[in-house]
């Protein structure tokens, strides 16, 4: 379906849905807020023990924790994209970083159809904060052309990379952030300007219905952090003084990680105490995710940390250290505290969990599922698969199937390759290639990565490039 017969049926089906469907009266809002690179194990509720989250653990206390949540893809552009549109990565436009200059990534197309439109449709006002990635400065993927009333970011991922930088992007217009100097980490801390926005939208859409889109920069790249947040890990880990180089000297990485999380939550506290303030508390769903494994970039330490736990492989890896990413989601008295749900579902689910909130009927073609059944501890159906492809460093795909796990690597170079197999159930981490003992699963697998790829000219799978 594409996005004009879309917004055409909506408009004329939306109210009957909105007067029989699960939420009968005020439609909820909807915050998503995303961490970049984030590893699974790097939250408390999620087993971390050097670096403090007290309001995340206490939003995971408060609702639930899903335990086998994907992110769309190992790097930032894909999984934001397979968020936005309800599409893997066998599907979706976006699969790769692809580069643009002077600024930006490969942007949506003007077909595509993105959540944000879907809530447009539903009456929502709309809005994306933080790192956007999916078009830069003047490009059909501009967030105001894909759905969003208010925009307010970086929309290049390389910008991104610093949080002193010097300019951002409000809707459509360039803004300059006087006395930030990116090299000397001087001027305005760019994440406290994101959590001053997200405060100000909250405020000014509080009648609802709105959807706030908010997608940190925190703990991506470049490692800084003011120091009245160092302060409280410094002296606490040992330092091996990280060179920095393009990200500039970082004399205490471990502290400075540390810190940049504690920040992040300490905002994400702000937002929960808004909300109770704004008595909007009860009418708000609130998620929080990473958008794919941990990085090394800007002297990180996953390893120090122990940032996946007990998973194997980071960033732009199709092991689930790089692709499974930790769930959260509140919502007083709809979602029973405490909850821990090993219910599995990834990125493009988003969407048509969003649209089933909003009650109206996500659009035809994506590949989600609405995971708000499991949300709200009802029965939920379970996908067949997932499906991920990643065009970079010789070529991947994996398949989750159940408790199996198939990899395979190098499809540029060899399309039909060997494929490795894991049994999640008795071996999360990937250790032990059990290929050779199940031949009827792996012939499974082969014919699913078959089967989910779609060719794409600007991100290849197979074949030199």
């Amino acid at each position: 379906m594409n996005r004009r017969t879309f917004l055409q049926i909506t408009a004329g089906a939306l109210f009957p849905l909105l007067s029989c469907g699960r939420f009968r009266r005020k439609q909820p809002n909807i915050i998503f807020i995303m961490a970049d690179d984030l590893g699974y194990a790097d939250l408390g509720c999620y087993g971390q023990e050097k670096i403090r989250t007290p309001h995340l653990d206490r939003m995971a206390a408060e609702g639930i924790r899903l335990t086998d949540h994907y992110a769309g893809s190992t790097v930032c552009a894909p999984a934001r994209c397979t968020l936005m549109t309800g599409l893997h990565t066998g599907h979706a436009v976006v699969r790769g970083n692809y580069e643009v200059q002077p600024e930006g990534q490969y942007p949506l197309p003007p077909e595509s159809l993105t959540v944000g439109e879907v809530l447009q449709a539903a009456g929502y006002a709309t809005g994306v904060i933080g790192k956007w990635g999916l078009g830069g400065p003047g490009s059909s993927g501009e967030p105001n052309r894909q759905g969003f009333d208010y925009w307010y970011g970086h929309l290049c991922q390389r910008e991104a990379h610093f949080y002193y930088d010097d300019h951002l992007w409000r809707n459509g217009k360039k803004v300059v952030l006087e006395g930030n100097d990116p090299q000397r980490q001087t001027g305005q801390y760019v994440h406290d300007l994101f959590t001053r926005e997200a405060l100000q939208f909250i405020e000014r859409n509080q009648q609802g219905p709105f959807f706030l889109y908010l997608p940190y920069t925190i703990p991506h790249a470049e490692l800084a952090v003011p120091e009245d947040s160092l302060a409280a890990y410094r002296g606490q880990f040992p330092e091996t003084p990280f060179p920095g180089g393009h990200y500039g000297a970082q004399p205490a990485p471990h502290a400075a990680y540390g810190a940049m999380i504690t920040r992040m939550d300490r905002d994400i506290g702000r937002v929960f105490r808004l909300l109770q303030d704004l008595e909007i508390d009860e009418n708000t769903l609130v998620i929080f995710t990473s958008d794919n494994g941990p990085s090394t970039a800007g002297g990180i330490d996953p390893v120090f940390f122990d940032s996946n736990g007990p998973l194997r492989g980071g960033k732009r890896d199709l092991y689930e250290g790089g692709i499974r990413v930790p769930l959260i989601a509140r919502w007083p008295g709809r979602i029973k505290p405490g909850t821990v749900s090993n219910h599995p579902s990834a990125f493009w689910d988003f969407l048509p969990t969003a649209a089933e909130i909003a009650g109206i009927k996500p659009p035809d073609g994506i590949d989600g599922i609405s995971y708000l059944p499991a949300l709200m501890g009802e029965p939920q159906p379970v996908h067949e698969y997932f499906y991920w492809e990643f065009p970079a460093q010789g070529g991947k795909q994996a398949v989750r199937m159940g408790r199996w796990k198939g990899v395979r690597l190098n499809t540029r170079t060899d399309p039909n390759g060997a494929i490795e197999l894991y049994d999640l159930a008795n071996d999360v981490g990937e250790a032990r290639n059990v290929a050779s003992e199940h031949p009827d699963v792996v012939r499974q697998i082969t014919d699913i990565m078959q089967q989910a790829h779609t060719d794409s000219g600007a991100f290849p799978l197979f074949g030199q490039t």
